[in-house]
C-alpha cells in the first residue's frame, strides 16, 4: 500500500481527467517514471502559464489522448521536479497532502509541502 506524505494511505488525486503516471487517479510512481509524478496539485493560471513556458503545456486539449486540458482549479499529478522549480520561482500551486506520495519527502520537506497545503473552501 502506498502512503502519502502524512504517513496515511494515499488518496486519489483526480479521475476526471485521469491523472498520475498510471492514469488511475493516484500520484504514485515506478522506476520507469522519470518525471516522478507524485505531487497532487490544484492548478492555477499562473502555474499553467509557467509550465507552458517551460515546454509542458497542460492547458491545451489533446483529444487523441483523451486529455481535455487543465484550467485553474483542476487537480493533477505533477512531477516533483517541476513543482520544486515552480516553488523556487514563487509559482507553485497548492498541494493536496493526502494525495501526494510519501516519496516527495525524498525531495523536499513536509514543512515546505504543508506551507502549500490546499484547504478547500467550505
Amino acid at each position: 500500500m502506498e502512503l502519502n506524505v502524512l504517513g496515511e494511505p494515499l488518496q486519489s488525486c483526480c479521475t476526471e481527467p485521469a491523472t498520475g503516471y498510471f492514469r488511475d487517479g493516484y500520484c504514485r510512481t515506478a522506476s520507469h517514471d522519470y518525471g516522478t509524478h507524485i505531487v497532487c496539485a490544484v492548478m492555477t493560471d499562473e502555474f499553467l502559464e509557467f509550465t507552458r513556458k517551460r515546454g509542458n503545456d497542460l492547458s491545451t486539449p489533446i483529444p487523441h489522448w483523451k486529455f481535455p486540458g487543465l484550467k485553474a482549479g483542476s487537480k493533477w499529478c505533477l512531477c516533483i521536479s517541476r513543482w520544486l522549480e515552480a516553488e523556487k520561482q514563487g509559482k507553485a500551486p497548492k498541494v493536496i497532502l493526502e494525495a501526494t506520495d510519501k516519496k516527495a519527502l525524498q525531495y523536499t520537506s513536509l514543512e515546505k509541502l504543508k506551507s502549500y497545503e490546499f484547504i478547500p473552501k467550505e
